[in-house]
């Protein structure tokens, strides 16, 4: 069920992009991430007030409410990559950062997570990943390299954050921090990089996009946050982010052939050895269990 869960994440997550890459068209990149904040927090307040949620009944460690603000430096680490190597090295290298992290926060048990220990029959699995990876790279810059993998690490910190204080309260309060401390920080990235955009320049002349389905990423974001709020503590960091990754990069590569009618056979062929990988380890997985 909740590797299942896994991959229509991936699949929400591809279809969200779509969205707000509309919206970052109509207002900007930095404008954009502040409306889809909006969007989230007014769809998950909405639901906390109706199931009446006690918001502020107990104090928690100060640094499990940080997983928004750490998705923002995400945000701002993809924009920096975007233009200096390709889409696909940035989503490789992406999951290359959530992969080595999520074995970390496996193997050690990190912000009190399950701890799962890293066998040797998993590195055959481990090995196609990684060419799977190296597969979808065909640019190289070093910074924009290293920054895309930080933006992989990211995902996994602000992901592990906000699935810990949801065990420690429930998703929906879980969500809708992540959503105010998001906000937040997005507004403040916005003052400090956006002033170029529409919203600074010409703020009468902005106007709703006809296209209203861009709007909806705020929604879905705030389903896949709650999402992962359930997944995040039942199953391994590592396979969580591969399994959203096969659930992302088939989407994308069903959405482009929609759109555009093309397909890139580098990033299918990746895809497909990072699936081949996955799946021999949960093979082997459950060998080993059986065999104990």
């Amino acid at each position: 069920m909740f590797y299942s869960l896994s991959l229509l994440m991936g699949i929400m997550i591809a279809v969200m992009i779509a969205f707000n890459g509309g919206l970052t068209e109509h207002y900007g990149i930095y404008s954009a991430t502040v409306i889809i904040h909006i969007i989230g927090l007014i769809f998950i307040a909405a639901i906390v007030l109706i199931k009446r949620d006690k918001l502020f009944a107990k104090r928690h460690a100060w640094f499990l409410y940080l997983g928004g603000a750490i998705g923002i430096f995400t945000t701002i680490f993809n924009n920096f990559a975007f233009g200096r190597i390709s889409v696909s090295a940035i989503l490789a290298l992406g999951l290359f950062g959530q992969s080595v992290t999520g074995l970390v926060v496996d193997r050690y048990g990190l912000w009190g997570m399950p701890k799962h220990k890293f066998s040797r029959h998993k590195l055959i699995g481990l090995t196609l990943v990684l060419i799977g990876i190296a597969s979808m790279i065909n640019t190289f810059e070093i910074i924009a390299v290293i920054v895309s993998f930080a933006a992989g690490i990211t995902i996994v910190i602000s992901r592990t954050l906000n699935g810990k204080l949801a065990n420690l309260t429930n998703e929906r309060i879980a969500t809708f921090y992540n959503y105010m401390i998001g906000l937040g920080g997005s507004v403040l990235v916005l003052l400090i990089l956006g002033r170029g955009e529409m919203l600074f320049t010409d703020f009468d002349a902005m106007s709703f996009s006809p296209n209203w389905w861009i709007y909806l990423g705020g929604l879905l974001g705030v389903t896949i946050v709650f999402l992962s709020n359930i997944v995040v503590v039942k199953i391994s960091a590592f396979y969580l982010s591969l399994f959203i990754f096969i659930g992302k990069i088939f989407s994308s590569i069903t959405i482009d052939i929609i759109i555009s009618q093309e397909v890139s056979v580098r990033i299918l062929v990746g895809g497909m050895l990072v699936t081949a990988g996955l799946c021999l380890n949960l093979i082997l997985d459950r060998r080993k269990a059986k065999a104990v």
